[in-house]
């Protein structure tokens, strides 16, 4: 094992110990176990060589100089907080591994154009005030305004919270950044899936952060005894409910585009076993990396759940209440990491994320690029989450490629 990756590891395994709950990995926003881990994060940052400072919002940052100072920067890193019995590299991957790829140019006494900063995000994943994207949006500077007045479950407030951390809630907008400050934005982080495993390959390039629709839906028809009524006299909202439910998987495979389609929540009503379902309400999740094919595939499902439910005799509704828009990754970054992925490996794969991150928030400041690396079975938010140390020292050595090439190349 690389010296880097085996020192990954072990960081990764000091900070899965870091946890307000001591049979699972539990750390959330301005707890004192976020703070301690700041704290632990910023030492290791120090010894990487770099300039370290937290932010009013509580996200943890480190600078490493470029050859002329004040230059622009590279921007890196990942989150540091978790879900409730989480994995351990889940966020913590990235922020280590950028940490290593400056270590690595501290050791060789190398400086680049442009200087690389790297980031410990505060809160991705919104677990105590179910606010997500906290810290990156800090650095953007989109916090809406009642962010602080937001409560957990336990009542207390965001700003509370933030003055209980001995932070200023007055003092949130003082962590954006201008847009000028940094040339691009890079984010290594476990697939969170299946496919990299798949494909035998420790490392794949990220196309874009999927775009979502979620709907309720409803197929309205008769209830009546499921004795009396004549097959050919029925109105089930059940049965036309499968055959849609078939059509949306069938549509969604033929469409390919990485898209993908999912009925995750059904209510049947009356739901009794000896009475024809009358009602049928069910949720419709379809996710993809571009919001052109999402969009024509949900017109698509919709115009077929219509087309069934007129054919039966039953009547179909359904409403939006979810939608974001796909978050593209800059072709530039794409091409970047790929040629390091494949000095590497011998070939990468261009894959999308159907997870969430902090890069859909800088996208809308930045071009922004993603690295994805091989986790066993696909399985995180889940103690059970693992990487390979040789994966790690692959995607170190890639990471710190493609930084290099980037941060050496100039200001865009």
């Amino acid at each position: 094992m690389s010296p880097a990756a085996e020192r990954v590891m072990a960081r990764a395994d000091a900070l899965a110990a870091i946890s307000e709950t001591p049979d699972g990995l539990t750390r959330v926003y301005l707890s004192t176990q976020h703070l301690q881990a700041n704290q632990l994060v910023g030492q290791w940052m120090s010894q990487a060589g770099m300039t370290v400072w937290q932010d009013s919002v509580g996200n943890i940052c480190g600078r490493y100089e470029a050859q002329q100072e004040g230059a622009q920067a590279v921007l890196l890193g990942s989150h540091l907080d978790t879900v409730r019995n989480a994995g351990r590299y889940d966020g913590m991957l990235g922020v280590l591994t950028a940490i290593e790829v400056v270590d690595s140019l501290q050791q060789q006494g190398v400086r680049l154009a442009q200087a690389i900063e790297i980031v410990g995000f505060c809160d991705e994943e919104g677990t105590r005030f179910g606010i997500t994207l906290l810290g990156s949006r800090g650095l953007t500077g989109t916090w809406p305004e009642n962010w602080l007045d937001t409560c957990d479950a336990s009542g207390i407030s965001v700003a509370q919270a933030m003055v209980q951390a001995g932070l200023d809630p007055a003092r949130v907008a003082l962590a954006a950044r201008r847009q000028e400050d940094f040339s691009a934005c890079l984010e290594l982080h476990i697939e969170q899936g299946p496919c990299l495993e798949q494909e035998g390959l420790a490392l794949g390039v990220v196309e874009a952060i999927n775009g979502a629709r979620r709907l309720n839906c409803h197929f309205t028809g008769e209830a009546g005894h499921a004795g009396t009524v004549p097959m050919a006299h029925r109105k089930d909202a059940l049965a036309a409910t499968a055959e849609w439910m078939v059509q949306v998987e069938n549509s969604t495979r033929q469409r390919g585009g990485n898209l993908v389609a999912t009925v995750g929540a059904l209510r049947c009503l009356p739901g009794a076993v000896n009475v024809i379902p009358g009602e049928v309400a069910l949720s419709l999740d379809i996710r993809g990396p571009q919001d052109a094919p999402l969009d024509a595939l949900l017109t698509e499902l919709l115009i077929q759940a219509e087309q069934i439910a007129a054919r039966r005799g039953l009547s179909f509704s359904a409403e939006e209440f979810y939608r974001i828009a796909a978050t593209p990754c800059d072709a530039r970054l794409q091409s970047l990491l790929g040629e390091a992925v494949t000095s590497v490996q011998g070939r990468t794969l261009s894959l999308p994320s159907g997870a969430g991150h902090d890069t859909i928030a800088l996208a809308e400041r930045w071009p922004v690029g993603m690295l994805f690396v091989r986790c066993k079975g696909g399985i995180s938010h889940h103690p059970a989450e693992s990487v390979m140390a040789e994966d790690v020292a692959l995607a170190i050595e890639a990471f710190g490629r493609a930084v290099r090439a980037l941060a050496d190349g100039g200001a865009r």
